[in-house]
């Protein structure tokens, strides 16, 4: 499959007060972090879809990753739950495909890439969610172009 070089994908990080999000570049090699949406409450995400749906709109995103925070051993516990609930709620919403990935150890790796980066450590909470979104886009990124044997 060539990719459109108008069409992205979005990579997002769902959590109980935060959603990352990073987009593809046009050719579908790199995730690029874009924002971390504040959410004013848990169960509440009429604002949170609706500023997802502008950035669809912005970056003319195609598909859409959502991080699937399974347990330790790949057993669904109340997290992933609720993350299945939010990617049908998006599906409807935004007409777009949902794909999961599995997101273990993302919030680790995000940690561990800001530390090496020099962020400090009382400025890592602002970004980890953007850079587990970015994790978890560059995860799919990669794993599709190996499908493809594009690599």
């Amino acid at each position: 499959m060539q990719a459109n070089p108008e069409l992205r994908i979005m990579g997002l990080d769902f959590g109980s007060k935060t959603v990352g999000v990073a987009v593809s570049d046009p050719l579908l090699i790199t995730a690029q972090g874009i924002e971390t949406i504040e959410r004013k409450e848990e169960n509440k995400l009429r604002r949170t879809l609706a500023r997802i749906e502008e950035l669809i709109e912005a970056y003319h995103v195609e598909e859409i990753v959502l991080g699937l925070p399974l347990n330790m051993n790949g057993t669904q516990g109340p997290r992933a739950e609720a993350t299945l609930a939010f990617k049908d709620k998006l599906e409807r919403r935004t007409g777009r495909s949902v794909h999961t990935w599995d997101e273990r150890l993302t919030t680790v790796a995000a940690e561990k890439a800001m530390m090496e980066t020099g962020i400090r450590r009382e400025n890592r909470k602002e970004y980890s969610d953007e850079m587990a979104a970015v994790l978890i886009l560059q995860g799919f990124l990669d794993h599709r172009r190996m499908r493809q044997g594009e690599v």
